[in-house]
């Protein structure tokens, strides 16, 4: 109920200014594929991750990934289909072809890389500094000598600043919440870690804290980010969808939906 209430606060609150992602390849090739073998894509996806995927208090499936879906659809002009699975359940469903894509946050690792294929990266997910808001305007991500940095415990985020920032005397917690809260309460000068994750909880902390100096993107640590999985070989559909979102970039749809469900951004 709590991560519902999130997701539905993200709809009423105005979006503040912002850097925005450029969330397709810039270096991708603007090229229509034949959608002749594409009549429709039945995306799959699950109702339970606010706000990319859940469901409203009328029970429509709503989200990020729900609105992006359509638009994909919409923009390539053919029928779209988005049915809720259990998570644990909805890769075996695209690999049993009950779909023809997964738009619910699969990770793209060695594993999955067997079953499925993915899409171009729609949104990237970087590692930020969080800090009060007093300390935003003077931050120095190089001047973390004597400065305790809130990390959450095993994270790769811990192994970043040990292995780029040895000097900051890092403060470990067992989730980022409790690191995050530690900051807020002045348990830790900074926080460091997953800046969507980081994102949720500013929403309700804006008055304390604040994301502070530039986002860093190391794929190798942080995950290439958020794609579409479709099963391995459907080159049909995956060019289709990497063809729209290269699209919805050019024609800001893209931009649009980040700043509808993200007011405080996490780029």
């Amino acid at each position: 109920m709590a991560g519902l209430a999130l997701a539905l606060a993200l709809l009423s609150t105005p979006a503040f200014a912002q850097s925005l992602p450029h969330h397709s390849d810039p270096t991708a090739r603007e090229v229509l594929p034949s959608l002749s073998a594409v009549p429709a894509i039945r995306f799959l996806t699950t109702a339970d991750f606010p706000p990319f995927n859940f469901r409203d208090a009328g029970g429509e499936l709503i989200g990020f990934n729900i609105d992006l879906a359509k638009r994909i659809c919409a923009e390539v002009n053919v029928a779209c289909t988005i049915q809720a699975w259990p998570w644990e359940q909805a890769a075996n469903a695209l690999a049993d072809n009950q779909g023809d894509a997964l738009i619910a946050g699969l990770a793209m690792s060695g594993e999955t890389g067997e079953q499925f294929d993915f899409s171009a990266t729609y949104l990237a997910l970087p590692g930020r500094f969080v800090t009060r808001a007093a300390d935003i305007g003077t931050f120095d991500a190089n001047s973390l000598a004597g400065r305790t940095v809130a990390v959450r415990t095993g994270s790769t985020h811990e192994t970043f600043l040990t292995r780029y920032l040895p000097e900051a005397t890092i403060v470990r917690f067992d989730s980022e919440i409790d690191a995050l809260v530690a900051l807020r309460e002045g348990g830790a000068d900074v926080f460091f870690g997953d800046a969507m994750r980081a994102s949720f909880w500013l929403n309700e902390n804006l008055s304390c804290c604040g994301f502070a100096g530039e986002p860093y993107f190391r794929p190798q640590l942080f995950g290439e980010g958020l794609a579409v999985a479709v099963p391995a070989g459907n080159d049909a559909v995956r060019h289709a969808i990497d063809w729209a979102l290269i699209k919805l970039q050019d024609n800001g749809a893209l931009d649009e939906l980040y700043l509808r469900w993200f007011p405080v951004g996490f780029y």
